[in-house]
């Protein structure tokens, strides 16, 4: 029963384009629920199960409130997508309360620094994080098509919330994308020499276009050096890099660099948003860079700088 159902929840993700992660996710938290329950079919469970689950995961499990709406969305989207169950309590189930946390950001000497303790693909990598305020994925994902050095711009696709941006290509960072380049046409010369499939590729387009993954234009900018089983393409393909790699070397060159901030891979993007602001650039602009759908959202980098929304001098130092 629950295997027959975890297909079939799988089937109703890739009919919605739900990205991969958020579908092992979602799967991950329906099985928990499932489990819970000592196995029963999700349609025996009603209201009380599923507060009860929410609230062990709060009380016992010690889960933060992101966490536990986390659980509840994937809850939402099996009754609701899945099972087709129209379950109106689960609406006024009042959602965990988020604390509301100012980023951490970087100042540009620091952020300077910690590039300086990076080197080779990890440093290309972060610095388009800090310079063209990407995520880790996005940055992973980019392809070779996703590149315009004449106009200074990336192409950031199927983001978060299925958008499409633009955001810009810093010109410092030309040379080093083009060796990179250069990296990638010598992998895609040897697969094509090896009979291989190429790269991995979006499903539509990889069933409609067979030897697509073998197309410059489709190539990753971050390769993974080894092929991997893809299980959307059938197939042995290669992928781009993991992000596992550039968050482990950020994390060291933080280290080396004294930097005493609790800075991450994603610490790059809060600091590119802040420095634009900073710089005078209009909130409406680094909204569209970053690819917020609230300006509210963008709003939060005006909080730590100093000439801010909530900017106020100390009365001790106008003593």
């Amino acid at each position: 029963m629950a295997k027959r159902l975890m297909e079939e929840a799988r089937n109703v993700f890739r009919a919605h384009h739900y990205s991969y992660r958020t579908e092992v996710t979602y799967l991950k938290w329906i099985k928990r629920f499932i489990k819970y329950h000592d196995n029963r079919p999700p349609r025996e469970l009603g209201p009380a199960e599923i507060q009860a689950f929410l609230t062990d995961l709060a009380t016992r499990g010690k889960v933060s409130a992101s966490t536990q709406n986390q659980a509840l969305s994937a809850l939402l989207f099996l009754y609701k997508k899945v099972l087709k169950i129209d379950l109106p309590f689960l609406d006024e189930i009042i959602r965990a309360k988020r604390p509301i946390r100012v980023p951490v950001v970087l100042m540009r000497a620091e952020a300077a620094k910690v590039l300086n303790c990076m080197q080779g693909q990890h440093w290309l990598m972060a610095s388009l994080l800090y310079g063209s305020g990407l995520r880790i994925s996005e940055c992973l994902h980019l392809r070779v098509q996703d590149v315009d050095f004449q106009y200074l711009q990336l192409t950031v696709r199927n983001a978060k919330g299925g958008k499409d941006r633009l955001t810009i290509l810093p010109e410092s960072l030309i040379p080093h994308l083009e060796q990179q380049l250069d990296v990638v046409r010598g992998l895609l010369a040897r697969d094509r020499e090896r009979g291989r499939e190429g790269v991995s590729m979006p499903d539509a387009i990889g069933r409609k276009y067979v030897n697509a993954g073998l197309s410059w234009r489709w190539q990753y900018i971050f390769p993974s050096r080894k092929y991997a089983f893809i299980r959307s393409n059938m197939g042995r393909r290669r992928h781009h890099s993991h992000p596992s790699g550039l968050s482990r070397a950020v994390k060291i060159a933080v280290e080396e660099a004294g930097i005493a901030k609790r800075a991450t891979a994603h610490t790059f993007r809060h600091s590119f948003a802040t420095h634009l602001i900073e710089s005078g650039y209009d909130i409406r602009t680094v909204q569209e860079l970053l690819g917020h759908s609230n300006v509210k959202t963008t709003q939060i980098y005006t909080h730590v700088l100093q000439r801010g929304g909530h900017a106020v001098r100390s009365p001790l130092d106008n003593a």
